[in-house]
This record gives structure tokens, C-alpha cells and sequence, in this order.
């Protein structure tokens, strides 16, 4: 009975994604209205300018990540913060939903895999076995892309953070110097060499393209990126932009707050490491004692 609902299950779905795809639906409002702020915001201002890897796609996972892209935006899906994790990172969203599929797919591959392996070993066996196993190993595929991004875009964002707290001090340096705001901001971008310099620059220099001020664009990559040290970098900054020495002193006291902050996770990541070691230590002595204590109450109990 398993074996058919099962067997039931699989022709239905395949029946019902064939028919999806001879019969598309259309574009829901959340789709459409998507779309059009889209154009707007294409016409209107050029994203910022991001560092991105150059990714050699095969046509395949290009066609399955533009479906899948397609699909997430029919329904409204936005995955904000996935898109910010990418940004960060400079991979493309179709890129990650097609690894997504690709990898759930290689997940079932472990259906016939089983069914060919278990018979081989002698042993008894239900076909709803390998289905399963197939099934959640799909899952967890599925699943592991998201995981991966999260860990890769939390480390980047970190030192992220680090960068910004540099660039602070440096454009502090260039107020005391007497130069402007956005003169400061630039001359603060070029004196670093690392990817999160690169970035900055490259938004300072792009708010001089489309006509924005260069607060506007750090906003808009801390927006891209997720950090929130450059969304209120911008917002001080359009408040007190005219007054050079209260920017001064603003920009001196959030370097020194970013440092203290970054110093407090530091500290608070050793203490982790600190109690992680400490227990390990525990349990090797706990082990050794075991070790040494099982032969004589072995002996004891005869």
C-alpha cells in the first residue's frame, strides 16, 4: 500500500509540473508591481557598483536559476536578507537558487543508489526505505546553500564592520585636515586597498555618476550589504554635513564605539573558546578516571 501511494505521489507531481510548464501562470499583482519598481528604479538610479565575482554558469543552472528567480517572484518571495547575504558576498541570486535545485535534485539521487545497494548486502528491505532517505537527503541539500551563505556573509560582514570603523577615523583625519565632506569621504575610500575600501569607493564614485550625494550612497550599499554602521553613517551625515567640526567629532566618537563594540565580541568569543576548551578538558579526565577505575569495579563485582 505504501509502495503505490508513494508511486501515486511521484506520477501526480510530475503530471502536475508538466503541466506547469506547457501551462504557465500568469504574473501575480506582487510580481507586477515588483516589475515596475524595478523599471523605476533602473531608469531612475543605477545600483551601486559591487565587486563580483565572474561566474562561469553552464546554460542549464543559468535556465534553472532564472526559472527559479522567476517562480520566487510570481509569489512575492523577495528573500531580503538571502539577496543581502549575496550582495555582500557578490554572487548572483539565480546562481543560488539554481545550486539550491541542483543540489536538492543530486538528493534523490539516493533512492536508486539504495535500491541497488541493500539487496547487494543480503538485506531486507521496504522500497519506502530509499524514498525516504532520498527525500530528506534532498532536503538537506536543499538546505545547505542557505547555511553556507549565512556563515561566509556573517564573517564578511565582520570585517566589514572592522573596515568601516578604519574609514571613520580616516575621513576624521581629512575634516581636521580641512578638507570638505565629500572631498573627505573620497580622499578616507582611497587610502585603503582591501575589498571593503574597494566597495565604498566604488559607491562614492558611482553617486557622482548618477547625481546623488556621497551619505546617499553609503546608505544605499548599507542597505545592499545589511550594515547598519553605514545606514547611520548617512543618516548623521545628511544631518550635520554643513558643520565640518560637529562631523568631526561625531565620526571620532562611532569609530571609538565600532572599536569597543568589535573589542567586546572579540573578548566575548575567546571567553566561548575558553569554555569550550575547559570542557573538553573535563571530559578527558572524566574519560581517564573511567579508564582507570573500570578494571577494579569490574574485579569487585566478580
Amino acid at each position: 500500500m505504501t509502495e503505490a501511494l508513494l508511486a501515486g505521489a511521484i506520477t501526480g507531481l510530475g503530471v502536475f509540473l508538466l503541466i506547469r510548464a506547457l501551462f504557465p501562470p500568469r504574473a501575480g499583482l506582487a510580481a507586477r508591481l515588483s516589475a515596475m519598481d524595478a523599471a523605476r528604479q533602473g531608469n531612475g538610479v543605477s545600483k551601486v557598483s559591487v565587486i563580483a565575482t565572474e561566474e562561469r554558469e553552464s546554460r542549464l543552472h543559468r535556465s534553472i536559476g532564472e526559472a527559479m528567480a522567476r517562480f520566487y517572484a510570481a509569489r512575492g518571495w523577495e528573500m531580503r536578507s538571502i539577496r543581502a547575504d549575496l550582495a555582500l558576498l557578490g554572487k548572483s541570486f539565480e546562481g543560488f537558487l539554481a545550486t539550491k535545485c541542483l543540489l536538492g535534485a543530486s538528493g534523490l539521487l539516493a533512492a536508486p543508489i539504495l535500491a541497488a545497494w541493500i539487496p547487494l548486502m543480503g538485506w531486507d528491505f521496504q522500497l519506502s526505505v530509499p524514498l525516504w532517505t532520498a527525500v530528506l537527503l534532498a532536503l538537506v541539500f536543499f538546505m545547505l546553500p542557505d547555511l553556507q551563505i549565512k556563515r561566509d556573509a556573517a564573517a564578511r560582514r565582520r570585517d566589514f564592520r572592522h573596515a568601516v570603523a578604519a574609514f571613520l577615523d580616516l575621513v576624521a583625519m581629512n575634516l581636521a585636515g580641512g578638507r570638505g565632506v565629500p572631498e573627505a569621504l573620497m580622499m578616507a575610500s582611497s587610502l585603503g586597498e582591501g575589498w571593503a575600501m574597494t566597495r565604498i569607493r566604488d559607491a562614492l564614485a558611482s553617486a557622482r555618476i548618477i547625481g546623488i550625494t556621497p551619505w546617499q550612497a553609503l546608505g544605499r550599499l548599507g542597505e545592499e550589504v545589511d550594515v547598519d554602521e553605514l545606514r547611520d553613517l548617512s543618516s548623521a551625515l545628511a544631518l550635520v554635513a554643513d558643520d565640518g567640526a560637529r562631523v568631526r567629532q561625531s565620526l571620532s566618537a562611532r569609530a571609538e564605539t565600532m572599536r569597543r563594540r568589535e573589542l567586546a565580541e572579540i573578548e566575548g568569543r575567546a571567553g566561548e573558546r575558553s569554555q569550550s576548551m575547559l570542557v573538553a578538558q573535563l571530559l578527558l579526565c572524566a574519560g581517564f578516571l573511567l579508564f582507570l577505575a573500570f578494571p577494579a569495579a569490574m574485579k569487585m563485582l566478580g
